[in-house]
């Protein structure tokens, strides 16, 4: 019996971010277009490699991206927006980056968390006149490219009804699925051109079947699939992230060929998808893990698709939940990490080799792969054994904590008072999320020091220096509450990992977050535990410098757990407690040394809320719990801070409410305030900053888009409760840009403050 293998993506930033280097190099005059479509052909062609030594039948075309996917979907439908003035079929190369970065004219696309990963999407703007027309130049292109070398390839495609669930609608208030009439027949033409290129299968995504949908959207499904069905394409609807067992009958009556289900989410679903599906139909199980990085346990997949295998044959396609893109691409590079824990993981070359040997012993019995299970076997046992993944101190720590250990001393209006006393800050303060431009110079004192080349002495040095002028920078612009700069992180939950025990950390896992910002998630293996004070010296230095009240900054416990690869022995919420106290021992050693506003950044509140509203109740109330685990025992008189970017939370404001930080700092200037439009139902109990400057486009807004902006927010918040702030830190700005729209920002401010008087 002969078993299809397929993944609907591999990582695409290359095996040394060649995608990052390239394209930066390119938006800076240094390369030229041929030269970022030579590393894109190169990137693709070693994907597909390694994707034909693992065995993988059909590699996907499609699911490489300069930028990211969804804008890329865009472009292929002929809908990106009228008001950058571009012609779609005509798009440059540069035009292309200008709708994902912004230009002189034009701020970018909004971006936003795609379902509950921590990777970034372009937002689609739908206008109620918006057209759509098959431009697939591009996607042939890299379908003949495949071809060539051999290999059988499957399109993937964002779904229409996703690609508009996705998007926002724009100026007039419309039903965005009236869109649909106009965009299906694109999509039908974008079909026919596939099976004209030689495609027999294209895997359309439709992820919104893991969410809870209206009515009228899953009502969408049947009408929009019969459309789609009178091409010769035989379609893959593929779904993730989640159980879609709710949608088993609507998905077995579809007019489709085949459904994609994610079997590590939702393994429950596997046996329902199985009895229920008909004979005309495959089913793609996704059993291994795209999301994380945990070795597969074989033997256990084996055992749980060996009956769906009896029953349904070669219908049985075997493949990673989702697509690949969310893992590291190599574990045979590493080189640093411990012996035994790297036994316990698996990345994407090794995920694709997982999916081969699942086919093996499928269809020639587990004997023929006994290696290979033996190993997996092995590393199962020793992980579940082994000593490093749990302290008993940390067990007795939790056991011990009282009911009431998450909470203040005092309400927020007797801290409020107690604060403004101390501080004595202006109306309207301003600050900054906490970064500040990382130079080459930083970069390069870093590299340095952790190679070897730089003592402990002279980083330290290079580091204050950068402190120094980071501080007197502010001094000079007359930022209200300032910060240190963060020189001295390489990233916002790599930097803490590294000195918390039960983390470990690889030199080359690096995922995509957005363009070309790729991350390093560290990987927790074990029970945390802070052994020494993290920031408590950097911090107390840079207070040293200014009589300003100096914000001390930390990585919130629900961010450390999102932006991690976390382990799957114990619950989240019980690694999320962890942190919590971990994270708390650094509040109040920063306390102590004189710190008195300390921010706690959770950007991944939001991302991390589950995709149905079932279970949302249950993880807002341990995510909350941890925030507040994390600040508790602080003095009335200390500020706490948090900040949260890419989070349409309006639907869970009481939730954010509940974290009770002082001051909230939120992502608004890139969608116009949009989110505050929350705020006019559910009176935000506590200080807001809203975002008025939009960090993720090197373009200045001019003083125009402040002012608007603050007049905005001031409609909505109470001018005793507003802070103004950039959306979020400045780490991936360059220093001119950022001087000159912090001058702008502080300027503007102080406009306001004098009129509000």
């Amino acid at each position: 019996m002969s078993y299809t293998t397929h993944v609907s993506g591999f990582p695409r930033v290359g095996a040394k971010r060649e995608l990052k280097f390239t394209v930066e190099k390119y938006w800076k005059g240094e390369l030229t277009e041929q030269d970022v479509l030579a590393m894109a052909a190169d990137i693709r062609k070693k994907n597909r490699a390694l994707q034909k030594a693992a065995g993988i039948d059909l590699v996907p075309v499609g699911d490489f991206s300069l930028y990211d996917h969804v804008l890329d979907t865009q472009v292929l439908l002929g809908a990106i927006p009228a008001r950058f003035g571009f012609d779609v079929k005509n798009l440059s190369m540069k035009q292309y980056f200008e709708l994902a970065r912004g230009n002189k004219t034009q701020p970018a696309l909004e971006m936003t968390k795609w379902f509950d990963t921590n990777y970034h999407y372009l937002v689609p703007e739908w206008q109620k006149d918006t057209t759509f027309q098959a431009v697939s130049a591009n996607l042939i292109a890299q379908i003949k490219e495949a071809q060539t070398e051999g290999f059988d390839v499957k399109p993937t495609l964002v779904g229409p009804l996703s690609l508009l669930w996705l998007g926002k609608a724009k100026g007039e208030v419309f039903d965005r699925l009236d869109l649909l009439p106009k965009l299906l027949p694109a999509y039908q033409q974008l079909l026919r051109d596939l099976v004209a290129a030689g495609i027999t299968w294209v895997q359309i995504d439709e992820p919104i079947l893991a969410v809870d949908l209206p009515a009228k959207w899953i009502n969408a499904f049947a009408p929009t699939y019969r459309e789609l069905s009178d091409t010769t394409a035989k379609i893959i609807i593929g779904t993730y992230f989640g159980s879609v067992a709710e949608h088993a009958e609507l998905l077995k009556n579809l007019p489709v060929h085949g459904v994609h289900i994610d079997c590590v989410r939702a393994p429950e679903q596997l046996p329902i998808f199985a009895q229920t599906l008909p004979e005309n139909k495959i089913l793609s199980a996704g059993v291994i893990d795209g999301r994380n990085v945990w070795r597969a346990n074989l033997r256990l997949i084996h055992d749980a698709l060996k009956p769906v295998a009896d029953k349904l044959g070669n219908r049985l396609w075997i493949a990673s939940s989702c697509s690949l893109l969310h893992a590291p691409q190599d574990l045979g590079v590493e080189e640093k990490l411990s012996a035994e824990i790297k036994e316990w993981l698996a990345f994407g070359v090794q995920k694709l080799e997982e999916i081969g040997t699942l086919k093996n012993a499928l269809a020639h019995g587990l004997d023929s792969v006994a290696a290979a299970i033996a190993a997996s076997d092995k590393a199962a046992k020793n992980r579940a054994e082994s000593p490093l993944t749990h302290r008993a101190e940390v067990a007795a720590r939790l056991a011990a904590l009282p009911a009431n250990a998450d909470q203040r001393k005092s309400v927020f209006a007797t801290r409020i008072a107690a604060q403004q006393a101390h501080l004595k800050l202006p109306l309207l303060p301003t600050t900054t999320i906490g970064s500040f431009p990382q130079t080459t110079e930083i970069r390069q004192a870093r590299a340095a020091f952790k190679k070897g080349d730089l003592s402990a002495a002279d980083y330290e040095a290079a580091m204050k220096k950068e402190i120094a002028h980071v501080v007197e920078v502010q001094e000079k612009l007359g930022i209200d509450v300032p910060v240190h700069g963060e020189a001295e992180r390489n990233d916002m939950v790599e930097y803490f990992g590294e000195q918390l025990d039960g983390y470990t950390f690889t030199q080359f896992g690096w995922v995509q977050s957005y363009g070309s910002r790729c991350v390093k998630p560290p990987i927790i293996f074990g029970d945390v535990v802070r052994p020494n004070a993290m920031t408590v010296a950097w911090s107390s230095y840079a207070q040293s410098l200014t009589k300003r009240p100096m914000k001390g900054m930390l990585t919130g416990p629900v961010t450390m757990l999102q932006w991690s690869f976390v382990r799957n022995d114990i619950s989240r919420a019980d690694v999320c407690e962890q942190i919590a106290l971990a994270l708390n021992d650094e509040v109040l050693d920063l306390e102590k040394a004189g710190i008195t506003v300390i921010q706690i950044d959770e950007p991944a509140i939001r991302e991390g809320l589950p995709l149905k509203r079932a279970d949302w109740d249950a993880y807002l109330a341990w995510a909350g719990r941890c925030f507040r685990l994390s600040s508790a025992g602080v003095q009335d008189s200390t500020q706490i801070h948090t900040h949260m970017c890419y989070s349409e939370f309006n639907d869970i404001l009481p939730a954010i409410a509940a974290m009770d930080a002082d001051v909230i700092t939120i992502e608004t200037s890139r969608s116009d305030m949009e989110l505050l439009d929350a705020f006019v139902q559910f009176k935000y109990p506590n200080d807001i900053g809203p975002g008025v400057y939009d960090i993720h486009s090197p373009r200045v807004p001019d003083e125009a888009e402040f002012v608007h902006l603050i007049e905005k927010a001031l409609k909505v918040i109470p001018k005793e409760r507003l802070w103004i702030n950039p959306d979020c830190g400045l780490k991936t700005r360059a220093w001119p840009e950022t001087l000159a729209a912090l001058e702008l920002m502080v300027k503007v401010t102080r406009q306001f403050r004098a009129k509000l008087a």
